[in-house]
């Protein structure tokens, strides 16, 4: 079982998203904004960070730029998963740091496998 960081300001996106994340058995943890993800990251450790984009505070792609740039961060995998659904806005979430990219509404299915492909690694 792995331990996710689901980031996200949207009270129903962060509940849907951590069903699909505790049906596929691992631990879900919860951050509801940038920087809450940011610190809860150093925290927890967590194997994998589902990061959403469009936040208060801290937006996604700067957490992510800030959790990949941070040695004791670094390896942890981070997905963004985001409504904002442009070649170039995946092309600069990738810069920043992601590993995988998933846009909104959320297709259970390609997550589950994102998911599994960045747990297995």
């Amino acid at each position: 079982m792995a331990r996710i960081l689901i980031v996200d300001d949207s009270p129903s996106q962060l509940l849907g998203i951590k069903r699909i994340v505790e049906q596929l058995g691992h631990e879900a943890l919860t951050a509801e904004d940038g920087a809450a993800g940011v610190e809860a990251a150093k925290r927890e450790k967590p194997d994998l960070i589902l990061m959403d984009v469009v936040m208060p505070n801290l937006n996604g792609f700067q957490a992510t730029r800030t959790i990949s740039k941070d040695e004791e961060t670094s390896h942890i995998p981070i997905v963004l998963v985001t409504t904002k659904n442009q070649d170039t806005d995946r092309v600069w979430g990738m810069r920043q740091g992601a590993k995988g990219y998933v846009t909104k509404p959320i297709n259970e299915g390609e997550l589950s496998k994102t998911i599994k492909e960045l747990i297995a690694t």
